[in-house]
């Protein structure tokens, strides 16, 4: 059994709580804002079930999750089922009619192909780095995103014609 890292990370969007939670529950569309994930598809039959890869410094991870426990718009939270140890949990908090606070909170088993390589500080300084930064181009395409209608790109598909 490795040793377990924990991050959390928080931010405030300009925008009503049910909208950041309709952008957040697309799940396939992460990786257009969370740069070390690679992919995320739902497992056909069980739209609880994804399967998820991460590409990030020459390494890459393959894991299942699961979605433990959803209440709509205020929290969603998710276990690993195989591959990469990891579980957490994002909260939405409802500040006002148009200002939502998001909280990410991911923990994992420090693979055992690092562990060798870098101090644990030191990779868990990156991470909540990196998770935070990710949380704010998630907050950026929220709220850019003008709700255009049908045939109109999303903001996610805004944001990926950027990068």
């Amino acid at each position: 059994m490795g040793r377990w890292l924990d991050h959390t990370v928080t931010t405030e969007i300009q925008a009503p709580v049910e909208r950041v939670w309709a952008v957040w529950s697309d799940l396939e569309a992460m990786p257009r804002w969370m740069r070390w994930i690679e992919s995320v598809v739902t497992v056909a039959g069980d739209p609880d079930l994804t399967d998820w890869t991460l590409a990030a410094q020459g390494f890459r991870f393959h894991w299942q999750a699961r979605i433990t426990q959803r209440v709509e718009a205020q929290q969603l939270h998710w276990q690993s089922v195989g591959g990469l140890p990891t579980k957490g949990a994002v909260r939405f908090y409802a500040q006002a009619p148009e200002l939502t606070a998001v909280k990410l909170s991911v923990s994992y088993e420090l693979p055992a192909a690092l562990a060798p390589l870098m101090e644990p500080t030191m990779l868990g300084g990156m991470v909540t780095k990196e998770l935070q930064a990710n949380l704010d181009r998630f907050r950026d395409l929220v709220e850019t995103d003008t709700g255009a209608g049908p045939g109109a790109p999303s903001a996610a598909e805004r944001l990926s014609e950027q990068s």
